[in-house]
């Protein structure tokens, strides 16, 4: 695509460095006593304790277009205090492929099992990300994007009616060093209508003024194999979406198989208006995985 910067192929790991070990620790290290095979077998009540406190799951949050990783912290709080480690993931939002390589190189770097969640566009990014790790638990979706093969976010928004996105829209062409392309923002006059019914009017505007702009092009971009196909999945239908209809909600769920639940009244920004029902998905789906 046009303007969007090279990535890393999958797996690629030039970027890593070696890690060299203190002295002090190799020494430790060295001198840790014997122990007989005797004494090595762990008592049945400690495998058992050891399995209760067993390191939970890191979620990794995958926002979408017009917003950035601040929309999910009422669900990161939550989430930190039930003790699952999170990261909150910067989607570039310049391309589908050039996204989902990059939530992809970053699920190469997350040591033990994940549960990847993704917010309208950010649900196109995971359902390609996710394709090939084996790490990756449970797909989670929130009022998202969950292609097929060959599906694009737009086909997906004009599948049933009730959207008001497309005329919401406001283009501006960018221009980057080598390229340019056509950026989207929803119009700040109609963001509340469209994104965020059931926020108040004051904090809408604020997120229309801070949202970060999507490369149309990849709102226009061909799905790839979804991972969905072969990692278990979860959604969450927001009831009164104006930005994907509920319709078109519960049809990606139903046909991923997902387990679903639907957020009654809830608008586009679900997470924001509802995040503990938003966390409680992320954990039943966490929890199914153990």
């Amino acid at each position: 695509m046009p303007g969007t910067p090279s990535v890393p192929p999958h797996g690629n790991r030039w970027f890593h460095r070696r890690v060299a070990i203190p002295a002090a620790l190799a020494v430790a290290v060295l001198t840790v006593p014997a122990v007989s095979p005797a004494s090595s077998a762990p008592a049945p009540s400690t495998v058992a304790a050891q399995a209760r406190h067993a390191p939970k799951p890191t979620v990794v949050l995958v926002h979408g277009a017009f917003a950035d990783s601040s929309g999910w912290s009422g669900v990161i709080a939550r989430l930190r205090h039930d003790g699952y480690p999170v990261i909150a993931a910067a989607n570039p939002l310049r391309g589908l492929d050039s996204d989902a390589a990059y939530v992809s190189s970053l699920l190469d770097s997350v040591p033990g099992p994940v549960i990847l969640v993704g917010h309208s566009y950010g649900g196109e990014v995971i359902t390609n990300a996710a394709v090939g790790h084996a790490n990756v638990k449970a797909l989670v979706y929130i009022a998202a994007f969950a292609p097929d093969q060959g599906e694009s976010g737009l086909a997906l928004v004009g599948l049933n009616p009730g959207s008001q996105l497309g005329e919401a829209l406001v283009v501006r062409p960018y221009a980057v060093a080598g390229g340019g392309g056509a950026d989207g923002y929803v119009d700040p006059a109609k963001f509340r209508t469209v994104m965020a019914a059931d926020l108040r009017g004051s904090d809408a505007e604020l997120l229309a003024a801070q949202q970060r702009p999507v490369d149309l092009a990849a709102l226009q971009a061909p799905s790839g194999v979804p991972a969905w196909k072969t990692i278990p999945s979860w959604y969450l239908v927001a009831g009164a979406d104006r930005a994907i209809p509920a319709a078109t909600e519960k049809f990606m769920a139903r046909r991923a198989g997902a387990h679903t639940v639907v957020v009654d009244g809830a608008s586009h920004l679900v997470m924001l208006s509802h995040p503990g029902r938003v966390e409680n998905l992320i954990v039943q789906a966490a929890k199914a995985t153990d």
